[in-house]
């Protein structure tokens, strides 16, 4: 498409916005984001737009103007798709920049459309997309396939192509980037192990119910930039609530007596229990080196982060579940069970797009020394991201 005749449609396009009387709404059952309005030429323009508002929007920019550098920026456009073989280019330009201190967009962005097939010689159609600032798009189609000419205006965020949206998540990119700190929600799902296991002070073993000893955390994260713009190294923190769950095996229950925390079996005969487990939660604070790597679109693609962490227990309980008289039973029992208030460890995560791992390794034990089964937990799951 000539630009003698893109520059024209939006310059009416901008002037149904400041002006009224040179064009007139036409009432049709259409959709509440359509307008048909109907120029004097007998020539029919459509506009998709948001809502009104959108439309105000454009008196932001003084017509002759912008004019002036879409008529200097469309031509720069069409040379570069004439030497082009590829069927779109797409050239982005910063007023802004440019001109410092002039009311003018911040960005301009121009992709020229070519929907001519190498082995024909008439045009099919010819797209124009033009996302004026960080506010609108103008989409201009031409197609004379059947032999009529068509012209389609399109102002809004149904006119946004593909090319608009690479440029607004891309401006969304580099607003991240120029912040130092990120903070970010997620939630980790896993799973409990114990190693270095050391039977209690009555030779009961310490064994797990692998699926049923569940790890959840809720965390609240900081990811501070080290170093210049750009870089991909940060500091990784922010407070954790988690919740450790560890589900004994072998029909066995925690009991808390004469101050010291054992393993036993159910007392009463015949006893199975479904469930025997004991519940911690803990407010914990990570610190971890990371690093975090983005693909050529700008988009996550690896990250790996280590360090430690340190935790203080909030609460704990046991939980039991059985069956009595035909009856489902759950016992619930609150208490310190001879557990470790404070917990410290190693800590680690990685991850490729969209998918995170973590592992915790707490370094100290989780019962007090003489006091209870002697182990150390291994938490490790999935990190689902907000």
């Amino acid at each position: 498409m000539k630009r003698l005749l893109l520059l024209p449609l939006l310059t009416m396009v901008l002037a149904l916005v400041s002006t009224t009387g040179s064009a007139r709404a036409l009432n049709a059952p259409l959709n509440d984001d359509t307008i048909v309005v109907r120029l004097p030429n007998q020539a029919t323009m459509t506009l998709y737009v948001k809502d009104r508002a959108q439309l105000r929007e454009l008196r932001n920019y003084k017509l002759d103007s912008l004019m002036l550098l879409l008529d200097t920026y469309i031509a720069q456009a069409e040379k570069a798709s004439k030497n082009s073989t590829s069927e779109q280019v797409t050239m982005e330009f910063y007023p802004a920049k440019d001109q410092p201190g002039k009311r003018v967009p911040e960005q301009i962005r121009i992709t020229m459309h070519n929907d001519q097939s190498p082995a024909q010689t008439t045009k099919k159609g010819d797209r124009v997309d033009v996302s004026v600032g960080r506010v609108f798009g103008v989409t201009v189609e031409e197609s004379n396939a059947d032999g009529n000419d068509r012209v389609s205006v399109r102002v809004g965020s149904s006119a946004k192509s593909d090319s608009i949206r690479t440029a607004e998540r891309k401006a969304r990119q580099e607003e991240r980037d120029n912040r130092a700190v990120h903070s970010n929600f997620t939630i980790d799902l896993g799973l409990n192990a114990l190693t270095n296991k050391q039977p209690d002070l009555g030779g009961n073993p310490l064994d797990l119910r692998p699926w049923g000893s569940r790890y959840i955390s809720f965390n609240w994260i900081y990811d501070i930039r080290v170093g210049a713009k750009g870089s991909p190294l940060y500091l990784h923190t922010g407070p954790e609530l988690a919740f450790n769950n560890y589900m004994l095996d072998n029909n066995r229950r925690f009991v808390n007596q004469n101050g010291v925390t054992t393993l036993e079996l159910p007392t009463e005969n015949g006893r199975n229990y479904e469930k025997s487990k004991l519940s911690v939660s803990t407010i914990n604070l990570p610190l971890l080196v990371a690093l975090s790597f983005r693909d050529a679109k700008g988009k996550d693609s690896f990250r790996i982060g280590a360090g430690g962490f340190v935790g203080y227990r909030l609460g704990s309980h046991t939980k039991l579940k059985y069956e009595e008289d035909g009856n489902t039973k759950k016992d619930k029992d609150r208490g310190s069970y001879n557990l470790n208030d404070f917990q410290y460890g190693l800590q680690g995560t990685i991850g490729i797009r969209g998918i995170d791992l973590f592992a915790k390794y707490s370094l100290n034990e989780l019962f007090k020394e003489n006091r209870g089964p002697q182990a150390q937990t291994i938490s490790f799951g999935l990190t689902l991201l907000n």
